[in-house]
C-alpha cells in the first residue's frame, strides 16, 4: 500500500530504520512507532518508496 502523504512516508522511513536496527526503537514517536510494531518490513519498504511528487504534506480525514 503506498503513503498518502509525505508525513505517512516519513514515518514509515523512520519505522523501517528502527525495524531494520539502524535506529533505536525508542527514538521512534507518534505514527512510526506504531507502524514498527503492527508492519512487515516489506510493507514499510513499499510504503517508504513511493514517490513524493504530488503529495500532500498531510492528508485529511
Amino acid at each position: 500500500m503506498p503513503a498518502r502523504s509525505k508525513a505517512q512516508q516519513k514515518a514509515a522511513g523512520a519505522a523501517l530504520s528502527a525495524k531494520r536496527g539502524d535506529t533505536k526503537k525508542t527514538e521512534l514517536k507518534g505514527a512510526s512507532r506504531s507502524m514498527e510494531k503492527s508492519m512487515s518490513e516489506s510493507q514499510l519498504e513499499e510504503m517508504a518508496s513511493t514517490p513524493r511528487k504530488g503529495k500532500p504534506e498531510h492528508k485529511s480525514g
